[in-house]
């Protein structure tokens, strides 16, 4: 339908999402090779630039319990600093290409879906925009109609819903 209503309309696969189901392989991985990390389990899932010097010290030491959970998180530092590096589809999509081939072993899923997808996720490069703001508004108009419940009339849902982004 989007093709028929927009049809100069390229199909972008959003960075965060395509992100979250490499780190959510990487957990399964996490998990599969009885690495438990209690109240740093995320360490492994942030990003390894945000991490301070005692966050590094963690880091290295879970990565130190399994060669295979050092191999995979190496994979998604690698395949997160293809979206930093790359400035345009062609690069983009000739990096991830070759990230493929190195992770289908290790991502098993994770690549078999961006592999079906890949024309999308490097229309990313395109111009580099996130539907960050747009899913950020999207959670606050529902959280305005969980609130709403009660309201008599559309009226006053419309007019709280105008109030609250007039700023």
């Amino acid at each position: 339908m989007i093709q028929e209503v927009f049809p100069n309309a390229q199909i972008i696969f959003d960075r965060f999402h395509v992100m979250k189901g490499v780190n959510e392989e990487l957990n399964k991985i996490r998990r599969e090779c009885g690495v438990d990390v209690n109240k740093n389990r995320f360490i492994i899932l942030r990003n390894g630039i945000s991490l301070t010097d005692d966050e590094k010290v963690k880091l290295e030491y879970v990565l130190g319990q399994s060669k295979q959970l050092r191999q995979a998180y190496e994979l998604k530092e690698e395949f997160r600093d293809i979206y930093e590096r790359c400035n345009n589809v062609d690069q983009g999509k000739d990096e991830i290409t070759a990230w493929l081939k190195k992770a289908q072993s290790i991502y098993c899923t994770a690549t078999k879906t961006i592999r079906n997808h890949l024309d999308g996720i490097c229309n990313y490069f395109l111009n580099r925009i996130t539907s960050g703001v747009m899913e950020g508004i999207n959670n606050r108009l529902k959280l305005i109609k969980r609130q709403a419940y009660g309201f008599v009339s559309f009226e006053n849902f419309r007019d709280r819903l105008l109030a609250s982004f007039a700023n």
